[in-house]
């Protein structure tokens, strides 16, 4: 669910669910700026995903921060940050569909391990004992 500190204007229709997700090895700040009566920019650290809702015609405004100032880097419509809404077979839990998107078989790999004469007691070599 996406957090919503400060509320679309009522005027406002037609909100969307964006996803932005900062791919750089620096500090973001994510800005909507061209929505009257309204405020949205937070702060966005590296590889960090910013899932929030704006209005369709809205345009996020990137501001990567450099030494001392933060330059505006990019400027990208809310409509092509989308997240596509799920449709209501995916989460099906009953069928063993090979699509299932939440199937971690696919994701998890297996480890292969040897149990048996892997765990063996110390050795001490070459030491005498002091009599």
């Amino acid at each position: 669910m996406a957090q919503i500190l400060d509320p679309l204007p009522p005027e406002q229709s037609g909100k969307i669910l964006c996803c932005y997700i900062n791919a750089t090895s620096k500090i973001q700040v994510a800005r909507i700026c061209n929505i009257p009566n309204w405020y949205f920019e937070r702060v966005v650290f590296p590889g960090q995903r910013l899932v929030f809702e704006a209005p369709r015609k809205g345009q996020v405004e990137i501001h990567t921060g450099m030494m001392a100032s933060a330059i505006l880097s990019d400027k990208i419509p809310c409509d092509r940050l989308m997240l596509e809404e799920p449709s209501t077979n995916e989460f099906d839990t009953d069928s063993s569909d090979e699509k299932d998107p939440f199937n971690t078989r696919l994701m998890v790999q297996q480890i292969n391990t040897k149990i048996g004469d892997t765990t063996k007691p110390l050795q001490i070599l070459g030491l005498a004992s002091v009599d």
